[in-house]
């Protein structure tokens, strides 16, 4: 039987093409914000676009910090996409139009604005998987589609014995500056390009992650 994965439903733009690249890869798909359908789905995509705060006072009004938690905590697989992965870490200095939300904290670093002559980065660009990426495997030299302003411009996640067996594959990308365009950390996956708008190579990748579940 196909996996079943559930598009986070937070009122976080248009969702319906991530929809459509799942199910094109061969996954069971719902777009759903109900505790049951969250916990149980094989995998959870928490997708993003826009405001760093908005996203977070979406998420928080679903009680999407809580489901993700659980989640993570039952080692149930979660991929963030954009901003999507920008809430996965302490913060972002983007400003906001209302309160000024923390993020997840799943992982340390603030999400800063890009260091750039041209902002947005708006278009095709190359990355760099970590070694051992099962992510990218098969499109380690494609490009994918980014849309953002901000991103992780540090990783400072230290790996220790105590604290986790697998050091997380950290894959970069560059636009003025370097900056993290994708996690793979145990069950926690996250993107900071746009997968479902990156063509085949976007295809490959979601269906090694559907296939992973």
């Amino acid at each position: 039987m196909s996996a079943s994965v559930v598009v986070l439903d937070y009122g976080s733009g248009n969702v319906r093409s991530a929809v459509r690249a799942l199910e094109r890869v061969g996954a069971r798909v719902e777009l759903t914000a109900a505790a049951d359908a969250v916990l149980a789905a094989d995998g959870l995509v928490v997708p993003g676009v826009g405001n760093f705060h908005a996203c977070m006072a979406g998420l928080r009004a679903v009680n999407g910090p809580y489901l993700i938690d659980r989640r993570l905590a039952g080692s149930r697989p979660v991929l963030g996409v954009c901003v999507g992965m920008q809430v996965l870490f302490d913060g972002s200095t983007e400003p906001s139009t209302g309160p000024s939300e923390p993020g997840l904290g799943e992982w340390p670093g603030t999400v800063t604005r890009l260091d750039a002559p041209v902002v947005p980065h708006m278009g095709w660009s190359p990355v760099r998987p970590g070694a051992g990426s099962r992510l990218f495997a098969g499109v380690e030299d494609q490009r994918f589609y980014f849309v953002h302003s901000y991103a992780v411009q540090q990783w400072s996640l230290e790996v220790t014995e105590a604290f986790a067996a697998v050091a997380p594959v950290v894959t970069w990308a560059t636009h003025g500056s370097d900056f993290v365009a994708a996690v793979e950390n145990g069950p926690l996956t996250a993107t900071q390009f746009h997968p479902e708008k990156s063509g085949d190579a976007g295809a490959h990748l979601l269906e090694n992650w559907v296939r992973s579940l």
